[in-house]
């Protein structure tokens, strides 16, 4: 094919990349390549080249991608903190525009957090965009749980939790641009048939085990302190968001930048050709994205209160959060399946097989919804509900992440995951805002939980057709070969590819 025929002619040295090897036979290709100024493109994979144990060619996706259990955690257990503060200032909180706030404020500073670092990462550096919003996380989340209004106010109160959930947002923004597509590169140095995995298991599986444990210690905490000491329950909560950042911040001080983007990087980016080449997938990408937190981050937020509403008030707080674990933990099996099928069959028919199952669940659980509201079938509710969410993780929760980061160039790649998580969390924040209108507009209470699995289910068999049908084919090379497609585009359109890379990786 043309391709392969221009990928020959660049490690002979036929066409314009490389130095002719007759007029220097003494010296090596790649030394060759490195007095021309070029980067090696077609090089060894990877995993070939580093002489690394596995523990070393394994920490640094762990590193960089361990951090979303902080996106999880954080985003999980302010479901319980609204519920407590709700329980603690019935009037002053429920009333207020605080208790959506305090919730939905975190996505907008997720959303300026991940574009920022998405243009960061690329611009400057994978490792120290990383270790700022470590930092972020870390101040921030000990903010949150020492929030304070001005002479005891409560209003001050929720203003201040407002602000530090917005920064603490932003923190949580840079996770995904710089840790998730840093461990998406590090993942060429594993072994090939387990890389889609490792991967998942410290991205999204990290999100989905932080909702279970944002649900498990809130309950643990009202089961010490009692509904006595609420006070200090939401505090001790929040405050614990603390621990994993910290526990990260030696593993990613010492984190080296990654390989891939020390050959791929750009340092004069052609904009207009980026777009053209990229800018349908991008926005197939997104939309899925958009779709998959629409219902997953809004569904989870309101999870406990719906577990609250089936028990009745006179339940005790620590049976609803204990409810919400138990629903919670359906997206643990969800998430480890969906890693070991996306490797077996590919991320493209893990996502749309899981998304689609997933709509099919939601309109049986919008058919069954009201004799599963019933008190004594919470137990019901719960299964059909957690089956729902498991199938979320399996599918888009899974692979949705794994496709914004291996479907596009390195050079670009923290821009472009930037864009599609972005997308994400908008998704995210109109879920929250949109689930209770749904709800609030319901003629009865029964169609008042129907409604939003009815426009859920609908908006996967959407995201079903459109991974199935548009989304690309995503391999074990996907990344090298994407960077060898993306420098012939350049090349073919007159851009100068020998000026990618770092001198000190050439």
């Amino acid at each position: 094919s043309d391709f392969s025929q221009r990928r020959s002619n660049r490690i002979s040295g036929e066409g314009n990349v490389l130095m002719d090897p007759q007029k220097h036979p003494e010296e090596p290709p790649e030394k060759a390549l490195a007095s021309s100024g070029a980067v090696p493109i077609d090089v060894a994979p990877l995993e070939n080249t580093m002489q690394k144990g596995r523990w070393e060619r394994s920490w640094p996706t762990i590193a960089c991608g361990a951090g979303l259990f902080s996106d999880g955690y954080l985003n999980g257990v302010i479901g319980s903190v609204n519920t407590i503060l709700g329980k603690i200032y019935p009037d002053s909180y429920n009333n207020s525009p605080a208790s959506q706030n305090v919730s939905s404020i975190t996505f907008a500073g997720t959303v300026l957090g991940q574009l920022v670092f998405g243009y960061v990462s690329d611009h400057w550096s994978r490792k120290w965009s990383l270790m700022i919003s470590t930092i972020i996380l870390i101040i921030f989340s000990a903010l949150c749980a020492g929030a304070y209004g001005l002479n005891g106010s409560q209003y001050g109160l929720f203003a201040a939790l407002t602000a530090y959930r917005f920064f603490l947002g932003i923190g949580i923004g840079g996770e995904y641009p710089a840790g998730s597509v840093a461990a998406a590169e590090n993942t060429g140095e594993l072994k090939k048939g387990h890389r889609n995995r490792w991967f998942i298991m410290f991205t999204n599986f990290q999100i989905d085990f932080a909702y279970v444990v944002s649900a498990l210690v809130p309950m643990i905490l009202v089961l010490i302190c009692t509904e006595n000491h609420l006070r200090a329950v939401w505090r001790i909560a929040l405050g614990l968001g603390v621990i994993p950042p910290l526990s990260l911040f030696y593993l990613r001080l010492k984190l080296e930048e990654p390989e891939e983007f020390n050959r791929e990087r750009m340092h004069k980016f052609p904009v207009w050709l980026i777009i053209r080449l990229y800018w349908k997938r991008l926005t197939v990408v997104s939309l899925i994205w958009f779709i998959y937190d629409f219902s997953a981050y809004s569904f989870n937020i309101y999870s406990s209160k719906w577990v609250g509403i089936i028990l009745g008030d006179s339940a005790p707080l620590w049976k609803t959060f204990g409810w919400t674990t138990v629903t919670n933990a359906f997206y643990i099996p969800g998430s480890f399946l969906g890693a070991l099928v996306s490797d077996w069959i590919g991320p493209r028919n893990t996502l749309a097989i899981g998304v689609g199952l997933q709509g099919v669940i939601g309109f049986v659980m919008s058919g069954c919804y009201e004799y599963l509201s019933i008190p004594k079938n919470v137990a019901g509710f719960v299964v059909v509900f957690g089956i729902f969410s498991a199938l979320g993780e399996f599918g888009p929760g899974d692979n949705i992440g794994l496709c914004a980061a291996k479907s596009s160039a390195t050079a670009i790649r923290g821009q472009y995951y930037a864009i599609a998580a972005a997308a994400g969390k908008i998704g995210a924040f109109v879920g929250t805002y949109v689930i209770p209108i749904i709800q609030n507009n319901a003629p009865n209470e029964v169609r008042s939980g129907q409604d939003p699995f009815f426009v859920s289910s609908s908006l996967c068999l959407l995201s079903a057709a459109m991974a199935y049908f548009l989304l690309p084919h995503i391999g074990q090379d996907t990344i090298t070969e994407e960077d060898e497609k993306f420098r012939a585009f350049l090349e073919a359109n007159g851009y100068d590819t020998s000026t990618m890379g770092n001198r000190e990786a050439q």
